[in-house]
């Protein structure tokens, strides 16, 4: 099994690469990959990588990440169909969706999803995050300059309990498709939510049945999921 982290120098920000560091230690049978830009992804040539994560980096730098990426849209689409387990965080998301407006231009997307985000570095929103998905609460952090519009019958992630979703009054957040997720939430991720990871690992097929620190990360979740459901808490 191969682990796949694209453009870890750009995708690095908030320190999301530790979704990737923390995976690593609960599969450590997998082999590791860092592609770093103007390469080849792994994935697009091997079938053998399993995983595949981009984190959330600068405006600057999915400038520098879509023409790279672009030509490679059609791999990640037969990919996806196949199976193979891809997480984008951050802004990394408005990379797979069909645009990326700006105050003074639009950015062409990769098109795999039907989503338009609109970038306003004049307002940036930060706040915390309670959803619900496939039965699990999810618990996360919110640091962005845009948000994303989702087209009809777009698939999101985790409905939206407290905080806010891909937009200001969108039920859901993030969007996914068979394993592919992609997702404005920080954290890390997989480090803030226990059980999601369990899921990722029976999924990837690793030997591991639970992360590592699971009972420690599973107090600090509790105590989070109680804190965020408290609507004496303000969430941004």
């Amino acid at each position: 099994m191969k682990l796949e982290y694209l453009y870890p120098e750009l995708g690095n920000l908030f320190g999301d690469g530790a979704n990737m560091r923390y995976l690593r230690k609960c599969i450590p049978e997998a082999e590791y990959i860092e592609t770093p830009l103007n390469h080849e992804p792994a994935f697009a040539g091997d079938g053998d990588v399993r995983f595949v994560y981009c984190g959330p980096m600068t405006e600057r730098g999915q400038r520098m990440a879509l023409p790279a990426l672009r030509t490679y849209a059609k791999a990640m689409e037969e990919r996806i169909e196949e199976g193979c387990c891809f997480l984008f965080t951050g802004n990394s998301l408005e990379l797979v969706g069909k645009s990326i407006r700006t105050a003074d231009d639009t950015l062409t997307g990769l098109g795999i999803f039907d989503l338009e985000a609109r970038q306003d570095l004049n307002k940036r929103y930060n706040g915390f995050f309670l959803g619900k998905w496939d039965g699990l609460e999810i618990t996360a952090f919110n640091s962005r300059f845009s948000h994303c519009h989702p087209g009809p019958g777009t698939e999101g992630f985790a409905n939206v309990v407290r905080g806010i979703g891909l937009e200001e009054g969108c039920p859901f957040e993030g969007v996914r498709r068979k394993n592919f997720l992609g997702t404005y939430l920080l954290g890390p991720l997989l480090v803030l939510n226990p059980l999601l990871t369990q899921k990722l690992l029976e999924t990837l097929g690793a030997e591991r049945k639970e992360p590592v620190f699971f009972q420690e990360a599973m107090e600090a979740y509790t105590q989070r999921k109680a804190e965020f459901s408290n609507r004496r808490k303000k969430l941004d």
